[in-house]
């Protein structure tokens, strides 16, 4: 397996396909450090797919790309029907609601308790609900992620798997249809990992949501995806199921499963 065709995209990525991220073409350098070049992907809905590379192939450079934190030199991201460059800060915000990123450091306010992570993006984007409304919402994300009884406590008090759930609660509390997870395990044990990456598996299943995945720990990836996008060299280099991929040939795709 080699590289993937190039998707054409013209215009809204839904006149043309059910997939709700689209990317095409894209290119990202930083001075002569050419990170991404010409890299293709295609999300539908529903799916898991696993974006596979090395420490600083340029899987973190894809997902600030894809949110708009990071403008692209060349290519298209399309983000359920949105163009990501074309859209202004406003607009920009907006889809940023429908999509939930999983950071790789949890990123939670170790000033505010369980509930008030929870109910922070609920504020910042001026989500309309009374008091018990947002509590309500608040312990049923919690209890999503088997963790309803954290709901006072600080992020100090919990391990680093609990941590992990609690952003991915957080991530969940606004009710996204595509969730980005940018090295869901790192700095766990291989237990908790197991555990994460079930529970990655099984809100894909819940909610029906679609999940790009960006990791390089094969165990992550062989339990959560539906299909791996391999990032080498900066282009999609392959794609396939875990199985077909482990049957591979190539002698960089064989690197990965050694």
């Amino acid at each position: 397996m080699h590289d993937v065709a190039t998707i054409a995209i013209k215009g809204d990525a839904k006149s043309n396909s059910d997939g709700v991220l689209l990317i095409n073409s894209l290119h990202k350098s930083f001075g002569s450090n050419h990170v991404l070049i010409d890299f293709n992907l295609k999300l539908e809905g529903g799916e898991q797919v696993a974006v596979l590379g090395k420490s600083g192939s340029g899987k973190s450079v894809l997902i600030k790309c894809i949110i708009g934190l990071l403008v692209p030199d060349e290519g298209v991201i399309n983000v359920l029907g949105h163009d990501i460059e074309s859209l202004n800060s406003y607009e920009l915000d907006q889809v940023r609601t429908k999509v939930g990123f999983l950071f790789q450091s949890n990123a939670l306010y170790d000033s505010m308790t369980v509930r008030e992570n929870l109910e922070f993006p609920l504020r910042r984007h001026s989500i309309k609900l009374t008091p018990s409304e947002r509590y309500n919402k608040v312990i049923a994300v919690l209890q999503n992620v088997g963790l309803a009884h954290t709901v006072d406590m600080m992020p100090a008090e919990l391990s680093g798997g609990m941590r992990k759930r609690i952003a991915l609660a957080r991530t969940l509390i606004l009710e996204p249809e595509i969730i980005l997870y940018d090295e869901p395990t790192t700095g766990l044990d291989p237990i908790t990992g197991k555990e994460i990456s079930r529970l990655i598996k099984t809100i894909g299943e819940k909610y029906n949501t679609s999940a790009l995945i960006i990791s390089h720990d094969m165990e992550c990836i062989r339990m959560t995806s539906d299909r791996i996008i391999m990032l080498i060299d900066g282009k999609c280099y392959a794609q396939g199921t875990y199985e077909e991929l482990k049957k591979s040939n190539d002698e960089k795709v064989k690197q990965f499963f050694e």
